[in-house]
């Protein structure tokens, strides 16, 4: 049986795919989020304030074609080798910190992961409702709810609650 991100060009399958992570077996949203996470040490020591924020709502809007063409080129509806959508969603959970707190305290990669996988997987708070908005839009919106709820608890458990008075 042939892959079916192998209906699709070779540039689409790699961005749709994340660079081939999707197309491991078993957890390709876990295989495509760990690919993502794996990249921001590097982005952080070379960043500034804002970069992942950028970095993800970029992602985002990249991805929506290429998602529209792989789902039809492959005649599949959110198929789950398609992980783009969790690289904006991954990127956008480290969006609430600065690029510093990231290099001095990697093991915030972590449980920024853990909790974006914890929101895309569980979809609580609207998220399962953005999932349903038509074709491409729906695949990536959901996601990038998930890393900006995960992006705030992150911010929160590692900046306190601020006081407002």
């Amino acid at each position: 049986m042939k892959k079916p991100w192998k209906k699709t060009d070779k540039l689409t399958a790699l961005i749709t795919t994340f660079l081939g992570s999707g197309t491991l077996p078993k957890m390709p949203g876990t295989y495509g989020s760990l690919a993502a996470a794996a990249f921001v040490y590097p982005l952080a020591s070379v960043s500034f304030i804002g970069c992942f924020a950028l970095l993800a709502i970029t992602v985002f809007f990249i991805g929506i074609p290429f998602v529209k063409k792989a789902m039809h080129d492959s005649n599949t509806n959110d198929p789950g080798w398609i992980v783009i959508d969790e690289v904006s969603g991954q990127w956008m959970a480290f969006a609430f910190l600065a690029p510093e707190i990231i290099i001095e305290h990697p093991w915030v990669i972590l449980i920024g992961f853990a909790l974006f996988r914890f929101f895309d997987i569980l979809k609580p708070l609207g998220i399962k409702k953005l999932e349903a908005l038509p074709g491409a839009l729906g695949v990536m919106a959901d996601d990038l709810l998930g890393g900006i709820y995960a992006g705030l608890l992150l911010c929160l458990g590692f900046y306190g609650i601020p006081k407002l008075f």
